[in-house]
């Protein structure tokens, strides 16, 4: 079994054009994996693999790649010291609309590099990467990027993590020079200078004296990062009292560690990927801080037969366990699953139990990836992440384990979509390659939700955004070479329930021999406060108040079964209802009559008569928006969004430039970059991400209402 303490599982993941997929492009020239660096901006990058991809420069499926890495490293040549580490790195892309991406890879990593632009610092997209990192608890590094660019400002990026991102960031370098004269960095652990040799695209690199006009400075930051660390070690808090110059650097390594594995501190480092420097030490930095499998506390899981808590240890003597995160279909191979092992030791060839259909699996084939190359391996350990082929029917957050030890893992949290469009075949030889691409495609990105309108029989996709859906039919129509015609995009609403009410429902069906008899009180309204800061991603709270029998334990089941299949269809519109609380308090059966069908139709006629006193309100999703313009567009680009009914949150200043935060309604924001563009003559930029679902104002409720209702009688 290879040495668990030598293996790094982690991510590379930032906000849109940071420069991730450039420093993984880095990574693997610096690793051997590559001998030439291809760019982002030529259509070259290795792990930018789809035509998409190279097209548009932007990262829109997150891509594996493993290496190796020889530590320490000294100018360039390995030490006699040197280990070898091996890495299992994921490229994941910066756009809110395939967030799914960050957040599946998240699940299965143990660290992450987070990147942040040296000009813009924290951005709309580095807090969703924050949370979904804290979601999963998964200690991080910082690296701050673009260090040659025009406004670079390292320290000023190290304050925004604490401010914005409510983290202990602590500088472990200072650039020397900024933007086109940016040479290298000091080390304020070995309190040296590092300068990077150009020729060697910065294979190479020198140790120098600190400038002397920068050696105050260095001081005072190096004190504090030992001051910041000290707390994780009690001799090391004794020498910092007594003699802070008698702290070896192995000690401060090692604090480092303890407090970044433990999520207390973010270590901050800084570079210039595209220019080749920093990338070296970053990975050092990968080494001695994140952790490896062993580090991190023990995957835990359910018994399903018992419903005990169960531990897996990432030991290969363990019995196997593994959590499929990805589905991919390649044309060489066939569909591919990628997993992260827990825990065992899985051989080519073996069964494995999928704990979701209860069957039993056949993995032929596991590979290592390299983006969307194959290495067949023979066997994969605890710890490991490899994709498994040769399988019938494995999905996204499956749990695969020992059929004779089962096990399910903690799944995955998967994002509500917010926008649909309709989509139909353009002739009838499409209409079957339609159904076989869509299947695909939702296999392999659960944000993506297809259903057909019943009315029309148009099929319905629902994505996480105007890009996203964009994407699938772009794929649609180059991977599976379906021409389809697309409608105009829609806003995914929802319903909600605003007052809590009692309600009583009898169904009572006679129709010669067995009838059906089913009655049950209960109360139908919003979800408690207290119920959904515990359960975030729930929607539905089911509490069961029945008592003396009045209704048999039997029929619970199939009553819980009616209530939440009946929020599929709201009673406003027939959009989905979200946040609904039931109480069933009591009821009765008939002996013979009485069966779980009875009591779950009961439910759903009762979901409907009720739901329409508790006085149900249509909910619109509000979308994060941010807008980066010159200060003269400020009025145009400020009126703009208030037109769009748009409520602005805060405004400050970068780099010359006005920052404009504000929550407008998704219905609002269809086009809104072709607005802006002529708005500010191509000079602003925005960013958008969800934010919350919230109450559509009277008029614009009514309207949607009104045009659904209308749809509906039209298509009757």
């Amino acid at each position: 079994m290879a040495d668990l303490k030598f293996r790094r599982n982690f991510g590379i993941a930032a906000h849109i054009d940071a420069g991730k997929t450039t420093t993984t492009e880095r990574i693997l020239r610096y690793t051997g994996m590559i001998h030439r660096i291809g760019e982002v901006h030529e259509g070259a990058a290795t792990t930018d693999w789809m035509e998409q991809e190279k097209e548009r420069g932007i990262t829109i499926t997150s891509a594996a790649v493993s290496c190796k890495w020889n530590f320490p490293t000294v100018k360039g040549k390995a030490d006699a010291n040197t280990k070898e580490y091996s890495f299992n790195i994921i490229d994941t892309p910066g756009h809110v609309d395939f967030t799914v991406e960050v957040e599946r890879s998240m699940r299965v990593l143990d660290g992450l590099i987070a990147l942040f632009s040296a000009v813009d610092g924290v951005e709309p997209q580095s807090e969703t990467v924050w949370r979904q990192a804290n979601r999963y608890g998964v200690p991080r590094i910082g690296f701050v990027n673009k260090m040659d660019r025009s406004g670079a400002d390292f320290l000023n990026v190290v304050k925004q993590v604490r401010e914005m991102l409510g983290s202990k960031a602590v500088p472990l370098q200072l650039p020397i020079g900024a933007e086109d004269n940016f040479q290298g960095v000091v080390d304020l652990i070995k309190m040296k200078g590092i300068i990077w040799h150009m020729e060697t695209e910065g294979m190479t690199f020198d140790e120098i004296d600190i400038p002397a006009d920068m050696v105050e400075e260095a001081q005072m930051w190096r004190a504090q990062l030992v001051e910041a660390v000290a707390e994780y070690d009690d001799q090391l808090m004794e020498k910092f009292f007594d003699n802070p110059d008698s702290i070896s650097e192995d000690e401060i390594h090692e604090a480092i560690r303890k407090a970044t594995i433990d999520l207390s501190i973010v270590p901050m480092m800084c570079g210039s990927s595209f220019k080749n420097k920093g990338v070296q030490t970053a990975l050092d930095a990968v080494c001695r801080y994140l952790p490896s499998p062993v580090d991190i506390p023990d995957t835990l899981g359910i018994n399903p037969d018992t419903g005990e808590e169960v531990v897996r240890k990432p030991d290969v003597k363990e019995p196997f366990a593994a959590l499929a995160f990805k589905i991919m279909t390649d044309p060489f191979v066939g569909r591919l699953a990628f997993f992260r092992c827990y825990s065992g030791k899985l051989d080519a060839g073996s069964y494995v139990r999928n704990m979701r259909s209860g069957k039993n699996e056949r993995i032929s084939r596991i590979m290592k990836m390299f983006a969307n190359k194959q290495n067949p391996i023979d066997f994969i350990e605890a710890g490991d992440i490899g994709a498994a082929v040769g399988f019938k029917e494995i999905k996204t957050g499956d749990t695969l384990c020992d059929e004779k030890f089962p096990v399910v893992l903690e799944n995955m949290f998967i994002p509500e979509p917010v926008i649909a469009i309709a989509v139909e075949p353009k002739t009838q030889a499409d209409v079957d390659k339609m159904g076989m691409a869509i299947a695909k495609l939702v296999e392999e990105d659960p944000t993506l939700r297809v259903n057909t309108d019943e009315e029309t029989g148009q099929t319905i996709l629902r994505g996480m955004g105007e890009l996203h859906l964009e994407i699938i039919v772009d794929r649609m129509r180059r991977e599976f070479k379906v021409e389809v015609n697309q409608g105009a995009p829609m806003v995914a609403y929802k319903e909600a329930f605003t007052q809590t009410v009692q309600h009583r429902e009898v169904l009572k069906k006679q129709s010669g021999g067995r009838g059906k008899f089913a009655d049950i009180q209960f109360e139908i309204g919003p979800v408690d406060e207290e119920w959904q800061k515990e359960n975030p991603d729930k929607y539905f709270q089911f509490v069961n108040d029945l008592f003396g029998g009045s209704i048999p334990k039997e029929f619970v089941g199939p009553i819980q079964k009616g209530f939440e299949n009946s929020m599929g269809t709201g009673v406003l519109a027939a959009y989905p209802v979200v946040n609904m609380k039931v109480r069933v308090f009591d009821g009765s059966f008939h002996a013979v009559d009485s069966d779980g069908m009875s009591f779950e139709l009961c439910a759903r006629s009762g979901f409907r008569e009720a739901g329409r006193k508790a006085k149900p309100v249509l909910l619109e999703p509000i979308m994060k928006v941010e807008v980066i313009t010159p200060d003269q567009y400020m009025g145009d680009v400020t009126g703009d969004l208030n037109r769009r009914r748009g409520m602005l949150e805060g405004m400050d200043s970068r780099n010359n430039a006005q920052v404009i935060k504000a929550k407008v309604p998704l219905s609002e924001m269809f086009g809104y970059v072709t607005q802006l563009r002529s708005l500010s003559s191509g000079r602003a930029t925005s960013t958008m991400e969800f934010s919350h679902y919230a109450p559509a104002p009277n008029n614009i409720a009514e309207e949607v209402i009104a045009k659904q209702k209308g749809k509906l009688k039209v298509e009757d």
